[in-house]
């Protein structure tokens, strides 16, 4: 039996819909301008799953998403709907090169039926069997971008993906980055009221935000009486808002240019579950990229 790739619900479609129109863009400008179509372009999806994404009703043996319950995960699915990596091989004129990067064999298997759909693109699809993480940081450091540009779809299941990555393909200063940082499917629910969480969650949030200070970021001090004495706790002060506005600021540190409209993407119960976020690490480009994030992202 073949894996399937089954998560999400409407907001996928926002989602995707999102990098369509910007790949589309993207593009344009590779192949219609004199001076950028000397550049190599490259098309990254970093967690590509099986390149299409089924319904609940047709998808078997599929590893859950962090913290899955039923007020985050959106249940209401059509039957089969094209995952990032099919909408990227549609577009024409599309990238030079593919690069998809998935963990899990089974769906690595899947990917490769990709080459037998796309006979035309086949040569120009790569498929890495590997952790997104260290995949992306080996990919940033041995590309040559003097002559290569790239723009990379990070599309993880919870909070797999780690500060360093993000910084690594900043540093590249060559790389368009679409993140789906996920606000309400991980990050909101390890933010408990009680003060911060620690141990392993706390270390998670920390390799995601590549600093500590989301500690007093999202906490702010408490006074309690006891019997005895006056006792300083924390409690949570963040709210959706706050956690997006600090990731965005996160990424001002490193890129050099942000989209200030992030867009939330939320369930059929209004719950926000991810937050759609664009960087671009280019100097020269990234003025232009962001205006066309900012118009895109408003555009749902």
């Amino acid at each position: 039996m073949s894996a399937t790739h089954e998560f999400g619900g409407n907001w996928t479609d926002e989602k995707l819909d999102n990098i369509r129109r910007y790949l589309i863009e993207y593009t344009k400008i590779f192949t219609s301008n004199e001076a950028a179509s000397t550049f190599r372009t490259i098309y990254v999806d970093a967690f590509a799953g099986t390149g299409v994404r089924n319904s609940p009703k047709d998808s078997t043996n599929i590893p859950a998403p962090m913290f899955q319950d039923p007020e985050f995960i959106d249940q209401e699915a059509e039957d089969i709907r094209k995952g990032s990596a099919r909408v990227a091989l549609e577009l024409d004129p599309g990238f030079d090169q593919y690069v998809f990067i998935e963990k899990r064999q089974g769906f690595v298997q899947e990917l490769e039926k990709l080459k037998v759909s796309f006979p035309g693109k086949a040569r120009k699809i790569r498929i890495i069997h590997g952790d997104a993480n260290e995949v992306l940081q080996s990919w940033c450091a041995s590309t040559n971008w003097k002559t290569h540009r790239a723009v990379a779809f990070l599309d993880p299941y919870g909070m797999e993906v780690e500060w360093q990555t993000i910084n690594a393909l900043a540093d590249t200063k060559a790389v368009d980055l679409w993140l789906l940082f996920p606000l309400g499917q991980a990050v909101n629910r390890l933010l408990t009221r009680n003060g911060p969480p620690d141990g392993i969650w706390a270390d998670k949030l920390t390799r995601m935000f590549g600093t500590s200070d989301w500690r007093d970021a999202f906490y702010k001090p408490r006074t309690q009486m006891s019997l005895f004495d006056d006792e300083e706790a924390l409690e949570k002060i963040a709210d959706f808002d706050m956690i997006g506005s600090f990731f965005v600021q996160r990424l001002k540190k490193s890129f050099a240019g942000v989209a200030e409209n992030p867009r939330p993407l939320s369930n059929s119960k209004n719950v926000p579950i991810f937050l759609l976020c664009f960087a671009s690490a280019n100097p020269k480009g990234a003025p232009t990229a962001v205006r066309i994030a900012q118009h895109i992202l408003r555009m749902h």
